[in-house]
């Protein structure tokens, strides 16, 4: 049977933790990076929209649900005019 030699295994754990750390270092950069250059991506500018939504409203939710299931809710009027808001968003933001 091996002897264990601590001294061994204490170097290797060092060295283990110090990769660690200069990875994790690695990754904090990066994502500085890409935090810094969120604005300037297309997807940067849908996810910072999509941050500043407001918070779900459940009494409309109740709501919607309700008319929907007593059919007093036009769902296809509603999603045209969704999708028109959605377009008009959008290529007011491609005039940019």
């Amino acid at each position: 049977m091996r002897d264990f030699d601590l001294a061994s295994f204490w170097e290797h754990e060092q060295q283990s933790d110090c990769l660690s750390k200069d990875l994790a270092a690695e990754n904090d950069l990066i994502m500085e990076q890409i935090l810094e250059n969120l604005n300037a991506t297309p997807l940067g500018q849908v996810l910072k929209n999509i941050a500043s939504l407001p918070e779900i409203r459940q009494q409309k939710i109740l709501d919607v649900r309700r008319q929907l299931t007593e059919g007093k809710y036009d769902l296809n009027e509603r999603l045209e005019i969704a999708l028109d808001r959605v377009l008009e968003d959008l290529t007011a933001q491609a005039d940019y």
